[in-house]
């Protein structure tokens, strides 16, 4: 059997094709990491770290690196009322059933995501 010849693509579709790929290489450039909130002593060996409330995250009591001041758990945290959540963002991790694992403490340590256009490893 013989083919005809090849199918063209319609200049539409050339358009559309075109602006995503470019819409996704703008947007990947200076992107920041990925980031969950998780509770710090709530390490399990299988799945992780937990995943809590970014408000237990958002309560740091400074930005100069100090420690977190404890959050108490409640029904968001995944943990029971009166116990104190060390929550801290974790980076680039994978997350699966409200667990987070193979990720990062370290934001500058996050996966580069660089795209189209940008140069040097990028920063924030």
């Amino acid at each position: 059997m013989e083919q005809k010849g090849r199918r063209r693509l319609r200049s539409s579709t050339v358009i559309l094709g075109g602006m995503g790929a470019l819409a996704a290489a703008l947007t990947s450039c200076g992107s920041e990491p990925d980031k969950r909130c998780v509770d710090r002593n709530s390490y399990d060996i299988v799945k992780g770290y937990r995943v809590v409330d970014s408000s237990a995250c958002n309560s740091s009591s400074s930005s100069s690196g100090g420690k977190k001041s404890g959050v108490k758990g409640g029904k968001k945290s995944g943990k029971k009322d009166g116990e104190t959540v060390d929550g801290d963002w974790y980076y680039d991790a994978d997350v699966s059933s409200g667990w987070a694992d193979y990720g990062t403490f370290d934001k500058s340590k996050a996966a580069d995501r660089g795209g189209f256009g940008c140069s040097g490893s990028g920063g924030g």
